[in-house]
Formats: structure tokens, C-alpha cells, sequence
């Protein structure tokens, strides 16, 4: 019905990653904020191919004639369209690496190869080789008959073809890791000049084989699905902690979608290692890049020291009543008033402050908490741990199927069940993804009531730096019940189907959606719809934004990655607008705006509009209905949608086109949001 209007989710990814590189080229972004834009361009392309390509892989083998159910694609068109898109997209990627390194080594940093090497700094990686590496080196030779070896994952080896005195051929692979010295080596005799490990065992393998020819050598890199479903083949006689580190063993030997290569080897060559590693000739990338860009944050640390090439610091806004110990506590001011803070450019410190106090309150009884990714050293999990400690009844739902983050869930469930938490950690086909707190505090009437915390992003203090994130504190005693009957409701292995002021997946999120975008619909040109999130993919929550097009409601969205809807189409999505902002900070909260001024109907939540949140995951979105708090939440669209610094349209073609400032204010809205005019109103 609706065809022209959808866009492919993979491809839609693709064009989001493309946005993150383009940023690595900018020359209004600092240079070591460039280099960081450059290795989150490769670490997201990883996942990518782990997590997507391989899903893909997976449904091709059940049912290649199966079809995506907006542009129809089959899991064999997707995979194919995207490897031509990636293919494109890494010859951009080989261009903004040689820009980068002319501007590295204008500031005297320079990654060499032998062939820019001096004679004498020749001689120093000869010795260095020599006495820090071919001691310490492990390697393979496989001829036809003989069983390849595994690679693990993202591991970079060189290979070789040999040939032996007596004319036969064989493969030879050399581990590029474990030997003495770093993967970044200074070069001797050549000061502020680095070369990867990698090239100089790749160099210098004669040495490692003095009694073979080497016919062609190259670095290769394997990259494994990692979409292994946490829930299948679950033995109930194992505790789900150990089932979940048994999947993350299973993981690191899953079958191969990708092979990249460092230098062109001949068809024959090509055609071997894809038969040894059974994947086909399309899945084969060649680069005159590294094949692994994360050594680019040594550079930035390198570089510490040189303020220019990096963004102007900045420190959250100090909120003496929020911050300063001395001042009225967390919950006395939560009875006051609501309070709405917006990282990064608020503190985390507020929440912390929060659990602290509640941890060491004798009137506080309870803390219930849902947990899906936390800080390696979390000062969240230690101040849980801490209230328990102390004799409160502390409830924690760690989700330990967040996906590259198991271990460190795994040890913090360990860590709090030490210390007298009551830990659970999942529900089967359901990931637990909602941002919850709740703490239950006998108040001087003898009554208990609930003091409720609900945010957009994860209970994380490094990202809540780096993140944009809005955190509502709340005494409203029905959010406070509808989130104590999520949280036991998790408890029991189950979830809700219905709730008074929250909305809550997977059964009582989507059609209240459907329900506010009607009420606008029925307004006709008076509607306006204004949404914030990472991805929108739902068809039945973008067929409903088509019809509230037609019906002519005004529709603003800021989508930062995928966005499977097209606006400007002709007669269907002529009233909708997308953008989407790439910048210093990652866009990350999720914002609901249903009607315009005063009459506006507002939430925050955890849940973009993508299927799985509405089908396969427990999440919330709570209504913000203070006023000043609503005008806020409006002020945040408003300003995003004026940006003209680091933001992007969506063009009825699927194209993202950088928006100028031609005839317009000039407006970077990360920038704006620092200013004091945007101080949440408190107590």
C-alpha cells in the first residue's frame, strides 16, 4: 500500500554509519575527535556484520524465500545490497583515513610501512623482530588434507602461501598477537614514527620460514556471527548465569560472515580460504587500510596534551539544590515538585545522591531497580550493594542478555547477590530494557509511599557523559504503583498488560502509541506530532504516521540512525519531516510529543519505535506533565529541529542531505543546551 514510503532497516543502518565517517572528514571537527569518529565508524561496522549480516545468514538457511515487511526484500536481496553498500562505503572509508593521517602527521605522528622505512630504522625492526617477536611466535601449516585452524574473531593473522624444496604448497597462518610487544610499535631511529605489529610480522616472515618460498602473503581478519539466541536450548537444570556464559563460549566460534584481507592475493588464493572458512567470494573485503582501526585512540592519547584538537571542554551545569550535600535531600525535593534532569549537560551525581541517601535512610524500606548496561566500576551497583548491606530489602532485574555486555552483568549479578541484593536475570524471548527505579519510604504518617526514578538511557555513569539522556524524578504515587506492578511483575517472569499512567511492552505500549497518534489524526491540520529516538522501524507505528500525514497532522521527527519511513513522498508523507543529528554528543533520549502548547501530551522512555521494543522487550515511557517541564521537553524538539551545524534531512529518496545554514539562524543544538536557559526548574 504504502511501498514508496519505506526504506530497508540494513540499509537505512548503513546510511547511518556513512553520517559517523562523514564526520571523521569534517575539518570543522577536531582532529582527535575525528580519529574517535573514524574508530566508532569501524567498531559500529563490526557489530554490524555480527549482529545484522549474520541474522540475515541465519534466515537465509531457514528461509531464503521469506520476505521483509515493508520494501519486501528477501534475507538473500538484504545481505547482497548491503555488501555492495559497504563495499562503497570502505572505499570513502580508505579516503578519510589518508586524510587523517596527512593531518596526524602535521602534528608529527606518522604510521609507516617498510617501504618509507630508513635503512636504519630498517635494521632496528630487524633486531626488534628478532628479539621481541620470533621468539614468541605460534604458527600453522595446512595443506589440503589437513584440517584448517579456527580464527578466532576479529583477530588479525597474517597468512602466507609457501612452497616447500620439493615443490609442494601450502598455507601457512601466524597469530599477530601475543608476543612481547605492543601492537603499535615506535620505530627506532625515527622519532613520532609507529608501525602496527602486524606489518612487521608480515615483513619479516622469511625469518619465520627460511626453508620455504613464500609465493603470497597478506593480513587477514575474520569477522564471526554473534547473533546467537540466549534463549534456545536453555538446560533448566543450569543456573541462567552459567547458561548465559556457556552462550558467550558459543559466540566466539559461531560461523564466519566476513573475511578481509590486506593485500590482493590471486583467485586461487581467495577461493582456498573461502572453502576453508565456508563463506562465498562476496563476503570478502580487500582494504589498503588497517584492518583494525582501534590503535587511532592511542593517537588521542598521544595528542592530550593539545587542547585544539579536541572539543572545548565542559563540565555538566551545577545545580546547587541537586548537587550540594548540605541542601534539602533528593526525596524531600522529589515531594515537592518533580524534577527533570537532561544529561549530559545535567550531572549523574543527582541519582547517585539519590541512592546514597535512600541506602543509608532508616525510614526507606525497599529499592527495586532494573539494570541493563553499567559502568565496569559502578558506582550504581555499589550503592545497591551498599543499601542492602544496610538491611533494605533491595530487588535488582539484571538483564544479562544485553548484547556485548554479558560479562560485565554476569560479575555485577555475582557482586550484588554477595551482598544480600535479590537478583533476577531474565525472562525467556524478552529482554528486560526499561530504565526503572523505585524506593519505598515509610513517610512520618506511617504511610508507605514510592519515590520513582525513570530515564531514557542506561544507569551508567561514564555514558551519561557522553550520552544525551533525560531522567525524570518523580512522588506521583500512581507512576510509583504502575512501576512497582512492572518490577514484581518481572519478578514472577511476567509482564503487564495494562497500567494507569505508564505505558509498558511488550503488551501495552504500541496501541496506546496508535491510540495518541488518532487523537491527532482527528484533529486534522491542527495535529502535531513531534518524536525523538535512535531508530524507527515498526510498520504498524509508521503506517499510523502515514495515515496522520494524509489526515494533514504536521509531524517532526528526530531519528539519529535507522528511519525505514521516507518522508516528502507525494500525497502520503508530504507532511513529515526527518532529521537526524550526528555530533559530539550521542542522541540518545527518546521523546513523545503528541498536540502543540499548552495542550501538549508529553513522555519520555526507554523504547524507540522499532518492533522488538514493542514486541520483545519490557520497556516504559512515562508522561511528563509538570508544565514547566513540558515546555522544556518542547524547547529540546524545537532546538534540535533548528540545528544547522551537525544534522542531516531525509529526502523522499531514502538520501540524508547535511544541513547549511543558508538564510537561517546558525544553531549547533548541544551547543544551545548548555546554555542556563535550559536549567530543568526545581524545588
Amino acid at each position: 500500500m504504502h511501498q514508496d514510503c519505506y526504506m530497508n532497516r540494513e540499509l537505512s543502518w548503513l546510511a547511518f554509519n556513512r553520517r559517523v565517517l562523514l564526520n571523521a572528514s569534517d575539518e570543522n571537527v577536531p582532529l582527535c575527535e575525528r580519529l574517535n569518529f573514524f574508530s566508532i565508524f569501524q567498531s559500529n561496522l563490526d557489530e554490524f556484520f555480527m549482529v545484522r549480516i549474520g541474522s540475515l545468514h541465519d534466515q537465509k538457511m531457514l528461509d531464503d524465500g521469506s520476505r521483509e515487511n515493508k520494501t519486501g526484500m528477501t534475507p538473500s536481496g538484504q545481505i547482497d545490497a548491503a555488501l555492495d553498500t559497504i563495499r562503497m562505503l570502505c572505499r570513502e572509508r580508505e579516503d578519510v583515513y589518508n586524510t587523517l593521517l596527512r593531518d596526524l602527521a602535521a602534528e608529527n605522528i606518522h604510521i609507516i610501512r617498510f617501504r618509507e622505512a630508513s635503512s636504519e630504522a630498517e635494521e632496528g625492526l630487524r633486531k626488534m623482530f628478532q628479539e621481541d617477536v620470533l621468539p614468541y611466535i605460534s604458527h600453522y601449516s595446512v595443506s589440503r588434507k589437513e584440517e584448517f585452524p579456527f580464527l578466532n574473531n576479529r583477530a588479525i593473522y597474517a597468512i602466507a602461501t609457501l612452497r616447500s624444496h620439493d615443490s609442494k604448497f601450502r598455507v601457512a597462518v601466524i597469530p599477530c598477537e601475543g608476543t612481547v610487544l605492543p601492537r603499535l610499535i615506535p620505530v627506532p631511529a625515527s622519532e613520532g614514527s609507529f608501525m602496527l605489529l602486524e606489518e612487521l610480522i608480515l615483513h619479516f616472515l622469511p625469518d619465520v620460514f627460511p626453508d620455504d618460498e613464500i609465493i603470497q602473503k597478506s593480513l587477514i581478519r575474520v569477522t564471526r556471527n554473534a547473533d546467537i539466541d540466549a534463549d534456545v536450548a536453555f538446560d533448566e537444570d543450569l543456573s541462567y548465569l552459567d547458561h548465559m556464559e556457556d552462550v558467550i563460549k558459543q559466540r566466539k566460534r559461531l560461523c564466519p560472515v566476513r573475511l578481509e584481507l590486506s593485500r590482493t592475493i590471486d583467485a586461487t588464493g581467495i577461493y582456498r580460504l573461502c572453502e576453508f572458512l565456508n563463506i562465498s567470494a562476496n563476503q570478502v573485503f580487500e582494504y589498503q587500510t588497517p584492518l583494525d582501526l582501534s590503535f587511532m585512540y592511542q593517537f588521542i592519547d598521544m595528542l592530550r596534551g593539545k587542547p585544539a584538537l579536541f572539543y572545548p571542554p565542559r563540565s555538566p551545569r551545577k545545580i546547587e539544590s541537586v548537587m550540594s550535600s548540605s541542601g534539602q535531600s533528593m526525596m524531600a525535593m522529589m515531594r515537592k515538585q518533580d524534577i527533570l534532569l537532561h544529561y549530559p549537560y545535567d550531572s549523574f551525581n543527582p541519582f547517585l545522591r539519590l541512592l546514597h541517601e535512600a541506602a543509608a535512610d532508616p525510614q526507606v524500606r525497599s529499592i527495586r531497580m532494573t539494570l541493563y548496561r553499567v559502568a565496569r566500576n559502578s558506582q550504581v551497583a555499589q550503592a545497591l550493594a551498599e543499601a542492602a548491606e544496610n538491611g533494605k530489602d533491595v530487588k535488582v532485574f539484571v538483564e544479562l542478555k544485553a548484547r556485548f555486555d554479558e560479562e560485565n552483568n554476569i560479575e555485577w549479578s555475582r557482586r550484588l547477590e554477595e551482598a544480600g541484593c535479590h537478583v533476577n536475570y531474565g525472562i525467556e524471548h524478552i529482554k528486560v530494557h526499561s530504565k526503572l527505579c523505585l524506593i519505598t519510604r515509610m513517610e512520618e504518617d506511617g504511610q508507605e509511599r514510592i519515590y520513582t526514578q525513570i530515564g531514557t538511557g542506561n544507569y551508567n555513569e561514564k555514558t551519561s557523559r557522553i550520552y544525551t539522556d533525560l531522567s525524570l524524578f518523580t512522588y506521583d504515587q500512581q507512576i510509583g504503583a504502575d512501576g512497582i506492578n512492572v518490577f514484581e511483575a518481572l519478578f514472577r517472569e511476567e509482564t503487564v498488560d495494562s497500567a494507569v499512567k505508564l505505558f509498558a511492552s511488550p503488551n501495552y505500549m504500541e496501541q496506546p502509541l496508535v491510540r495518541l497518534v488518532d487523537e491527532e489524526i482527528r484533529k486534522g491540520t491542527e495535529g502535531r506530532i513531534r518524536l525523538k529516538m535512535n531508530s524507527l522501524t515498526d510498520k504498524v507505528l509508521i503506517d499510523k504516521l502515514i495515515e496522520a500525514s494524509c489526515a494533514g497532522v504536521r509531524i517532526d521527527m528526530v531519528i539519529r540512525g535507522i528511519c525505514c519511513l521516507l518522508p516528502g513522498v507525494k500525497g502520503k508523507t508530504e507532511n513529515i519531516r526527518v532529521i537526524s543529528i550526528v555530533g559530539r554528543y550521542l542522541e540518545h533520549s527518546r521523546i513523545y510529543l503528541f498536540g502543540s502548547g499548552e495542550d501538549t501530551r508529553a513522555f519520555i522512555s526507554s523504547a524507540d519505535w522499532m518492533t522488538r521494543n514493542m514486541t520483545r522487550r519490557v520497556e516504559i515511557a512515562c508522561p511528563v506533565e509538570f508544565p514547566p517541564h513540558v515546555r522544556m521537553l518542547n524547547r529540546i524538539m524545537d532546538t534540535l529541529m533548528r540545528d544547522t551545524e551537525q544534522s542531516w534531512s531525509l529526502d523522499a529518496s531514502g538520501d540524508y542531505i547535511r544541513r547549511g545554514h543558508e538564510n537561517t539562524v546558525v544553531c549547533n543544538a548541544q551547543d544551545a543546551f548548555h546554555d542556563p536557559a535550559f536549567i530543568p526548574l526545581l524545588p
